[in-house]
């Protein structure tokens, strides 16, 4: 019969032929047969399948062997014997440098004959030790497959004891080794069946035996630490992780992270790999264990760790968000990177320029898994522009790209960075800051947030860029007397000179700090800054006096000397009169004081009261001169006025505001309403709104905006409109010895060198018991005309700093920069006489670089940017604004002076003690350089490589047909077999 069978086989016929004749014979193999032609008859089925060299003599071989494992058992099982199978798993079968790749399809298909053979025990004995050695040797995907297949079906075949601990670990380290060389996704989805069914053998075996997870684990673990190894273990890897009971993960992530054995690099090694089993598609749980270990190194404080593997791996996780198969886990881990990195901007920061497209992608696939990405996308990315406000150049394009979008509440929020945060310690965090590895391209130096100290950096940065307070203060060479002006000077000294990136001011605020401010709070920036220059100036009066040499050298004229002498620095650059005056409206008797300021609060009008251009406040306006925005903007007009953010108002609440200077110069008022003037001065009883003729007039409206809008002239003229002193805030009148209805206003008799404007954004709510804020948007003038009472000529200031306030509470928040060096052209510029020089001879104001300062980060900007900041970022709005006076008559003095101390400051060799200081930091500050660059290189050199994660944004790009999609799970997406490949290998 096995020669009919073997001729058959050989013959030329069709197989359809063949295959009837091979019936016929399989027919009469189902008699009884003598053993002898049995056992020709297996050992030709076993040839024919074991090394027949089609798929249809491979399929006859079979069909004889289970036939005759059926009709003839007792020939099967002597056939099938220990002694034969030990050859074909120790040998092989066929011809030496061809053994056959099916010997464990042979040996599983032959099992099922002989359960219950005498033999069966021996047999499964054998396999048990077999087995275990073929999976030290390493095998590929399939035979792995093979192994599992033949034990999930046998699992008396499984090594028991020792040697099953043993084994899961061995064929864990095949897993580790499996690699899909093909890109055809046939051979793709092949490997992953074969991955599967290797990973589903060892969650049977934990099942039946859970004492063998946690050594699986360890092994598995000392795979991925790995940092001898010179390719990165296979993603199929994640197979494993996906079936650990999570009732484990507590215990395996606490014993991981106080393992005192794991070193960092090892610890780094290891969750850098496990983030990039995201990519692995038939993953379940993989976040979860990714986050929870996240979090166990969070709880042993291993915060270089997770800051390292955040800032390596987060652009990449960020990327597998265009994958629906694979999204739902990256987001999850996305969300928890994110949220939990709160110490620094620098991973958000990270993922900006390709969120835009990321969200463009989400928007096209138009799925129920985008849409849900979206959302929570953009929950996301508001709180972190929450989290880190002040970089509204950077986060403009992003809110472009989101803003139709919903805006989570700012309870959600704090919700959601209270929850994920890595330690409620802000201290524990200190060392962490954002490494810079050089000094910003603009040349200046950022301050270090010391703890919610940003209120006070913003102040620094402002004084800092007022250049003539600056010189002046760097030019002191007698200020023994003087501490804090002391520490000042060293730190603008730092701020010029230092290599820095970015310096601690903690020794200035330790000095600067006011008694009732508490530790690690946010402040008022304004309060800050009048206690700041409070302080400076009371030290100067008690101390020597600091332009003693001024009188030296006969600088000032005679007239002018004994007045100016007598002011300190912080009054000759910050100082300015006004007058307050109040009017009896019974005897018309007017008692008058003149008072000093260093600022002006300005109060927001009720939103029913307009007092720009009515004619009851024409007396002395207010001006704003030059343009609204320099530059052009970067969108059409159209596209400005559609976009929702742009539009966005926010009512100024109906009660009266707090005034704490209700003082008003411009025009008084009858009791009964009708408008009495109050001549203040004969030859200036108005002024036109067009009597500017600077030519900055040509580059814009004079006017700050339509009807309703407010601005910086809005409101100092409702500062200066007159105020009804009656009911209970009734005047005391001396000449009518009684309470009496009666109108304050207050004159400007002498403008400041630095004229500093406090808008009033902050008032305490009677009806919730909290402070508020009001959000409303005010047009900032580049340059602003202000009257000034005594001088013959109105006072021109030049816009230089915005300190913005990012958020709704001044307890809470955040305070950033706007800064630019405004300085005249130098005392030969203007003449004695007070002539001003034309301005379209000096440098016009639109062409002096902006900067925009937020703590260690300093970046070039633009006055559009300040201009359209609320538009863009509600909750960021202007508050503190420094403005710098034109040279005048009046006010030649002051210039000459600042002037002379510049000269002064280049020509005589810096503070000897101070300068040493700063070159000994800056010798320690490359030194530091060079020691960590060499460490971070030895660091970094041990971490895994893993594939460049902006392949995934290229190949979104250039296929434009595809939604990021990939297999089965995106739909009509599609994304080919290439990008399929791309993502899981």
């Amino acid at each position: 019969m096995d020669k009919i069978l073997e001729a058959v086989m050989m013959s030329s016929y069709p197989n359809n032929v063949k295959q009837g004749l091979v019936r016929r014979v399989i027919e009469a193999i189902k008699q009884p047969m003598d053993s002898e032609q049995c056992w020709s008859m297996l050992e030709l089925s076993t040839k024919l399948y074991l090394v027949g060299d089609t798929k249809f003599k491979r399929e006859i071989g079979k069909e004889v062997l289970e036939v005759y494992g059926h009709y003839h058992p007792e020939e099967f099982e002597e056939f099938f014997n220990v002694r034969f199978l030990l050859s074909l798993l120790q040998e092989g079968y066929g011809p030496a440098g061809k053994r056959s790749p099916y010997v464990l399809d042979y040996i599983h298909l032959g099992l099922q004959f002989v359960l219950e053979s005498p033999y069966a025990s021996d047999i499964f004995s054998l396999l048990r030790i077999e087995v275990l050695r073929k999976v030290c040797e390493r095998p590929g995907p399939k035979q792995c497959a093979k192994i599992s297949k033949l034990l999930s079906q046998h699992p008396q075949c499984v090594p028991t004891g020792k040697h099953q601990i043993l084994f899961c670990q061995q064929l864990i380290r095949c897993i580790g080794q499996f690699q899909c060389i093909s890109e055809g996704e046939d051979d793709i989805m092949e490997f992953l069946d074969h991955v599967n069914k290797v990973s589903g053998l060892l969650q049977k075996i934990w099942r039946a035996q859970t004492s063998s997870i946690l050594p699986s684990l360890k092994e598995l673990f000392t795979i991925i630490s790995s940092t001898e190894e010179q390719e990165a273990p296979s993603n199929a890897l994640a197979s494993v992780v996906q079936y650990v009971p999570l009732e484990l993960m507590d215990g395996v992530i606490r014993n991981l992270t106080n393992d005192d054995s794991i070193t960092d690099v090892q610890m780094m090694t290891a969750i850098s790999r496990m983030i990039d089993w995201i990519s692995w598609p038939l993953g379940k749980n993989i976040d979860k264990w990714i986050i929870a270990l996240l979090k166990g190194l969070a709880a042993v404080k291993k915060f270089s760790i997770l800051i390292e593997v955040t800032l390596l791996k987060i652009e990449k996780v960020f990327s597998k968000l265009l994958y629906p198969i694979v999204r739902e886990g990256a987001l999850s881990v996305l969300l928890y990177m994110l949220l939990s990195f709160q110490h620094s901007h620098e991973a958000f920061h990270l993922l900006l320029p390709h969120i835009p497209r990321l969200v463009a992608s989400l928007n096209k696939e138009d799925s129920n898994s985008a849409t849900s990405c979206l959302e929570q996308l953009a929950e996301l990315i508001h709180s972190m522009f929450f989290r880190f406000s002040g970089f509204p150049d950077l986060y403009e394009p992003v809110m472009e790209a989101i803003k139709a979008l919903p805006i989570p509440n700012e309870d959600r929020i704090k919700h959601l960075l209270g929850q994920n945060a890595w330690t409620s310690q802000k201290n524990e965090l200190a060392c962490f800051y954002p490494r810079l590895a050089s000094k910003s391209d603009t040349g200046k130096m950022g301050l270090i947030n010391l703890g919610n100290t940003c209120y006070m950096n913003s102040i620094i940065q402002a004084l800092f860029m007022a250049s003539d307070f600056r010189h002046s203060v760097l030019n002191l060479t007698e200020s023994n007397s003087q501490p804090l002006m002391t520490k000042l000077q060293w730190l603008f000294a730092f701020l010029e000179h230092s290599q820095r990136p970015a310096i601690s001011p903690e020794g200035f605020l330790s000095a600067s700090w006011p008694p009732w401010f508490s530790p690690g709070a946010q402040q008022d920036c304004s309060e800050y800054l009048k206690y700041l220059l409070d302080r400076l100036h009371e030290e100067e009066k008690t101390g020597k006096r600091i332009y003693q040499k001024l009188k030296e050298s006969n600088l000032l004229p005679q007239a002018e000397e004994r007045h100016y002498l007598n002011k300190t620095l912080i009054e000759k650059m910050f100082g300015g009169k006004m007058m307050t005056k109040i009017r009896c409206l019974k005897c018309l008797n007017v008692s008058s004081r003149e008072e000093a300021f260093t600022d002006l609060s300005l109060a927001f009008p009720p939103s029913n009261r307009h007092v720009r251009r009515q004619s009851h406040t024409a007396v002395l306006p207010v001006e704003e001169i030059g343009p609204q925005i320099i530059e052009p903007p970067i969108k059409p007009q159209s596209q400005v006025t559609e976009s929702p953010r742009r539009q966005r108002k926010h009512p100024v609440s109906g009660e009266p505001p707090i005034q704490l200077l209700p003082i008003e110069t411009v025009g008084f008022q009858e009791a009964e309403g009708q408008e009495t003037p109050f001549i203040l001065r004969s030859d200036r009883d108005h002024v036109s709104w067009e009597a500017a003729k600077d030519p900055l007039l040509s580059f814009g409206e004079q006017t700050g905006g339509s009807e309703d809008s407010r601005s910086v002239p809005d409101l100092i003229n409702y500062f200066l409109s007159p105020e009804v002193l009656t009911s209970e805030n009734k005047y005391h009148c001396e000449k009518c010895a009684s309470l009496q209805d009666a109108e304050k206003v207050a004159e400007l008799t002498e403008g400041p060198h630095y004229l500093v404007l406090t808008l009033l954004r902050f008032s305490f709510d009677l009806r919730t018991m909290k402070r508020k804020k009001i959000l409303d948007n005010v047009s900032i003038p580049l340059v602003l005309k202000l009257p000034v009472l005594v001088a013959s000529e109105d006072s021109v200031y030049d816009l230089c700093s915005v300190v913005v306030h990012s958020g709704v509470s001044s307890e809470s928040g955040h305070y950033y920069c706007y800064a630019r060096e405004c300085t005249s052209t130098g005392a030969s510029s203007q003449p004695r006489d007070g002539a001003q020089k034309s301005t379209s001879d000096k440098q016009l104001d639109f062409e002096i670089q902006w900067y925009l300062f937020n703590d260690t980060r300093v970046s070039f900007s633009s006055f559009e940017s300040v201009s359209n900041v609320t538009s863009f970022f509600p909750k960021d709005t202007a508050y503190v604004l420094f403005y710098r006076q034109r040279p005048c008559k009046q006010s030649w003095a002051v210039h000459e002076v600042v002037s002379d101390a510049v000269r002064l400051h280049g020509e005589l060799s810096p503070n000897k003690d101070l300068m040493e200081a700063i070159s000994k930091d800056n010798i320690l500050y490359l030194q530091e350089q060079e020691k960590e660059a060499r460490n971070r290189a030895a660091y970094i050199s041990t971490l895994p490589k893993s594939p460049l994660w902006w392949r995934d944004f290229d190949r979104d790009k250039d296929d434009e047909g595809s939604s990021g999609g990939c297999g089965p799970a995106a739909g009509g997406g599609g994304g080919g077999s290439g990008s399929f490949h791309g993502l899981v290998f």
